[in-house]
């Protein structure tokens, strides 16, 4: 069964018909295509997001895997045109491009973002790894630091609390149960704060020197309903029955 979070009681009073002032009780379905940079880190941990909240049911599609950020932007594109031409495609509420600046060259990196901009592509990049998002739900990071730093930071945060040593946390790049162990050691609601701060650092469109600084928070708002822009959009959806 999937875990259902309680939704807040200022959206939840936005789900009426407008035709009436009763409570609707059909759910709503809000699409979500995600392409990703990694074969089975991304996807895994984004696909682990609890698939309903209040009325609303969450479908993610995770595409992607194994190409570089410009070829992710390209590919989010290209679904993204293709859904909202062919009738028999699924039209996505929302299309995000998910990759790391790791080393890429600064240019094909500053690029991939600007052509997910023009495009309307949601854009939740990191820099330098994917992993500073995982960190920030223990620390508030604010200096640079490889990616195998990154995994050593992210497997003491969590041994650091648990009670038996003989069973201690082993960080896997792939591993596909990251968002639990995140949900029981880490705060979600702290990392998006930390997060957000970081991102306040910056002030210019040479993100390969924006370092360290990640936008998956933004994305990861969307997922859990803390989104307003998409909270607004959604609730338009819902009351015109679509």
């Amino acid at each position: 069964m999937a875990k259902v979070r309680k939704i807040d009681n200022a959206l939840q009073k936005k789900f009426a018909y407008k035709s009436n002032k009763k409570k609707a009780n059909r759910d709503i379905r809000v699409y979500f295509l995600i392409v990703c940079e990694g074969e089975k880190t991304d996807p895994n941990y984004f696909n682990s997001f609890p698939k309903q909240i209040g009325n609303i049911i969450l479908d993610v599609k995770c595409d992607g895997g194994g190409i570089n950020t410009l070829k992710v932007v390209e590919k989010a594109i290209d679904l993204k045109d293709k859904s909202m031409k062919d009738k028999s495609v699924q039209k996505y509420d929302r299309v995000w491009a998910v990759f790391d600046k790791d080393s890429f060259k600064s240019n094909a990196f500053n690029n991939a973002i600007l052509m997910a901009k023009s495009h309307n592509i949601g854009c939740a990049w990191s820099n330098e790894a994917f992993e500073l998002w995982y960190l920030l739900h223990f620390h508030n990071r604010v200096t640079a630091m490889s990616r195998d730093e990154y995994k050593r930071a992210i497997e003491k945060a969590i041994n650091d609390q648990i009670k038996n040593k003989k069973q201690l946390f082993r960080y896997a790049k792939n591993a596909p149960d990251m968002y639990a162990t995140l949900d029981k050691y880490g705060n979600q609601e702290q990392a998006i704060k930390w997060a957000k701060s970081l991102v306040t650092n910056f002030d210019n469109e040479k993100f390969a020197e924006h370092n360290p600084c990640t936008y998956v928070f933004k994305l990861v708002e969307e997922l859990i309903g803390k989104s307003d822009e998409l909270n607004e959009e959604i609730t338009k959806k819902y009351n015109k029955g679509e």
